[in-house]
């Protein structure tokens, strides 16, 4: 681990509690760079026109090349989007949000099992585990870490992203817009570019460690408590950013009440069928 000054350790705990939204937080021994880049996230939906250079993206996704992946088997696949008209497009098949036109480039990432049938397929050989569930897990799982490593490093850089989960709203949809073979499922997208420095977002608060880290066996006896103050907590955050009042309990029970909630992600069984994906 690394040591770090006193004044960045003060920052630390700073970040700390802005992270957990509570009055203190126990100063840490050891910080780093990385650990205040990750520490600092916000989601960015407001962008400067400017374009993200071309030898800056190569080198935020080698970063999403570097996260760990099962077996090494690589099964993620990115595409890059920065035509507009392409774009405005997309954003019309996830729920219309502007942020995707504004951004200079969206990435939509993938889970592609699609490379590994064709390896099979280019030595005359099939591949049967492939049509199973877990494999389709283990490509969201990939896609998934792959962006986040690509999250990190742009906030490192200056720069600033959002995902876009409503691009599983049409999945369909979005398939025809990429040219997506079969076995390939687009599991969001994420709108990345310069943040707009009129636009000022503070640190969302999350569940505080008493409601998502379980020691040895699981419990829920703390979670309550935790959940409350949580709601009270977030409710606070809204007010100072101008929001509309939110309790999250409500929120995120509202999100997930009927099938309808879902935004048409209710027919994801329905629409991977189509897309190849047998999931035995």
């Amino acid at each position: 681990m690394s040591d770090a000054s006193d004044a960045s350790l003060e920052d630390a705990a700073d970040l700390l509690a802005a992270r957990y939204r509570e009055p203190t937080r126990p100063t840490p021994a050891h910080w780093s760079a990385v650990l205040d880049t990750m520490l600092s996230h916000r989601s960015v939906r407001g962008f400067l026109p400017s374009t993200v250079p071309a030898a800056t993206l190569d080198l935020v996704l080698a970063a999403a090349s570097s996260a760990p992946t099962s077996s090494n088997l690589q099964t993620w696949s990115v595409v890059v989007v920065e035509d507009p008209a392409r774009k405005a497009r997309l954003a019309r098949l996830a729920a219309g949000q502007k942020f995707i036109e504004q951004s200079p480039t969206l990435l939509v990432w993938l889970a592609d099992l699609a490379r590994l049938e064709a390896l099979a397929a280019a030595r005359q050989q099939t591949v049967e585990g492939i049509h199973y569930l877990e494999l389709l897990l283990v490509a969201v799982i990939d896609a998934a870490l792959a962006a986040q490593n690509a999250v990190v490093a742009l906030e490192s850089l200056g720069l600033g992203s959002v995902y876009v989960g409503a691009m599983r709203n049409d999945p369909l949809g979005v398939a025809a817009e990429l040219g997506l073979p079969k076995r390939v499922f687009p599991v969001f997208g994420l709108s990345i570019g310069f943040p707009d420095p009129s636009i000022s977002t503070g640190i969302k608060p999350r569940l505080p460690p008493a409601a998502v880290v379980h020691r040895e066996q699981y419990s829920a006896a703390a979670q309550p408590r935790a959940i409350a103050e949580y709601d009270a907590r977030m409710s606070a955050f809204q007010a100072e950013q101008k929001m509309g009042p939110e309790i999250w309990t409500e929120k995120v029970i509202n999100r997930v009440r009927t099938p309808a909630s879902l935004s048409g992600r209710d027919r994801m069984r329905e629409v991977l069928a189509k897309l190849g994906f047998e999931l035995r």
